[in-house]
C-alpha cells in the first residue's frame, strides 16, 4: 500500500467527508480569524482528487479541485507551510489561484493528522494581500490544529460508540398475541445516556427504560452496562435485578457522583397485570381506554445513591384499550410542563401508538433537544 493510499484510507476511517457543520470545529475557525485578523480560514480535508471543508470562513463551502492547491502541499510538509506572497514566489507565482480568482498572496496552513499520524488536511488560512507569520504566529497557529485534530478524533470515537449503541437497540421489539409494543430514542448527541429494551420470555413481557444523569459518551457506557445487567439472568425477579444492578452501579460509579433512573416492569401478556419496580424515574403512567390517565408514582430512589433503601415491587392492570407508557426526562422538554401526561394523552390519541412514539421523535429533532429523548409504550388490544 501506497503513503497516499494509506492517507485516504485513514481520512475514510474519520468518517467526516460530507458531514454537515460542527459548532465544535467552527469555533476553532473563528477563533484563528479573529486571532489572525485574516479573511480567510478553513479546514480543509484532503480527498482523493478534491479539497473539502469541514468548516470555513470567506471561502464557500463548495468543492475545490486538489489540483493546484497550497493544501495539497501543506499536508506534505512536517510543519507550518508559509507563503508570505506568492505572487513573488517562483513556485507559487503561476498558479491559478494566484493569476485568477481569488488572486491568492498568503497562505500559512498546517498539517492536521488522523489518529495513526496520516496527513489528511490542514488548518489554513489565507489573505489576497502579503502577510508575514512570525514564530509565535506559528506556534499558535499550530496549536490551533492540534485543537481541530483532536476534535475530529473525539467525533470519530463518538460515532463509532454511536454505531454499537444503535446495534444494541432493540429494533424488532416482541409483539405477544393481544398486545402492540412500540418504542423509540433520539440522542441529543451522538450517543445517549438512555437506554431502553423489551423482551418476552414466555408469557413475560419485560420493559425497562433507565436514564443515566448526564449525557454523552460517559452516560452512553453506564446505560449499556445498565442493559447488560438487566439482561444477563432474565429469570431473576424483577426486585433481584434491580438490587443487584444498584449494589453494582453504587460499586463503580458512586464516587462520581452519578445515578441512574429506572422503570422496569414486567408484564404478565396472560392476565394483562403488570408488575414494575420504579427507582427515582416517575415518568410512567397508563392511558385508559376511556381517554384518562394514571400515574405511576416512584416508589425507591435512583440507583447508585448508595444509600442502602429497598426499592419495592407494586403493580397495576392493563385492560383492553390501556397502554403502559414510560418516557425519559428528556421528552419534558417538549411538552407543556404544567400539563405532560395529558399532552401525551392527546398526541396518543391523534397519532396512534407508532405514529406518537415518531411524533416525539420529530418533535425531539425540530426542536434540538438538549436532553435524549426515550419513549416506550405497551398496549393491550384485547
Amino acid at each position: 500500500m501506497t503513503d497516499e493510499e494509506r492517507r485516504q484510507r485513514a481520512l475514510d476511517a474519520l468518517n467526516i467527508l460530507d458531514t454537515p457543520p460542527d459548532e465544535r470545529v467552527d469555533r476553532i475557525t473563528r477563533l484563528a480569524q479573529q486571532i489572525f485578523n485574516v479573511p480567510m480560514v478553513s479546514v480543509t480535508l484532503i480527498d482523493r482528487d478534491r479539497l473539502w471543508r469541514k468548516s470555513e470562513i470567506g471561502l464557500g463551502r463548495a468543492d475545490v479541485s486538489r489540483r493546484d492547491a497550497f493544501c495539497d502541499v501543506a499536508i506534505s510538509q512536517t510543519d507550518t507551510l508559509v507563503i508570505e506572497d506568492a505572487s513573488q514566489h517562483a513556485a507559487y507565482a503561476a498558479n491559478p489561484f494566484v493569476l485568477g480568482d481569488p488572486h491568492l498572496r498568503f497562505y500559512a496552513g498546517h498539517p492536521l493528522q488522523a489518529p495513526g499520524g496520516e496527513h489528511v488536511g490542514t488548518l489554513c488560512m489565507l489573505d489576497t494581500q502579503p502577510r508575514t507569520l512570525d514564530a509565535d504566529q506559528r506556534n499558535l497557529l499550530k496549536d490551533l490544529a492540534l485543537w481541530v485534530q483532536t476534535e475530529l478524533a473525539q467525533q470519530q470515537e463518538l460515532d463509532h460508540a454511536a454505531v454499537v449503541q444503535r446495534a444494541l437497540t432493540p429494533r424488532d421489539l416482541p409483539q405477544p398475541a393481544g398486545f402492540t409494543v412500540t418504542a423509540g430514542s433520539a440522542p441529543a448527541g451522538a450517543v445517549s445516556g438512555d437506554f431502553h429494551d423489551v423482551t418476552l420470555r414466555g408469557d413475560r413481557l419485560r420493559i425497562t427504560l433507565a436514564d443515566v444523569m448526564g449525557k454523552g459518551t460517559g452516560a452512553g457506557i453506564i446505560a449499556s452496562a445498565v442493559r447488560a445487567s438487566m439482561r444477563t439472568a432474565p429469570e431473576r425477579s424483577l426486585l433481584a435485578t434491580v438490587a443487584e444492578i444498584d449494589s453494582l452501579l453504587e460499586q463503580d460509579i458512586g464516587d462520581l457522583n452519578m445515578f441512574v433512573t429506572l422503570f422496569c416492569a414486567e408484564l404478565d401478556t396472560g392476565t394483562g397485570r403488570v408488575s414494575y419496580v420504579d427507582g427515582g424515574h416517575s415518568l410512567s403512567f397508563v392511558l385508559r381506554a376511556d381517554g384518562t390517565w394514571e400515574h405511576l408514582n416512584s416508589t425507591g430512589l435512583p440507583l447508585a445513591m448508595g444509600i442502602g433503601e429497598p426499592h419495592s415491587l407494586d403493580s397495576v392492570q392493563l385492560e383492553p384499550g390501556d397502554s403502559l407508557m414510560s418516557c425519559s426526562d428528556g421528552l419534558l422538554d417538549l411538552l407543556d410542563l404544567e400539563a405532560p401526561f395529558e399532552q401525551v394523552a392527546e398526541i396518543i390519541s391523534r397519532y396512534g401508538l407508532d405514529g406518537a412514539v415518531q411524533e416525539a421523535l420529530r418533535r425531539a429533532g425540530r426542536a434540538k433537544a438538549p436532553d435524549d429523548v426515550t419513549v416506550v409504550v405497551v398496549r393491550r388490544d384485547s
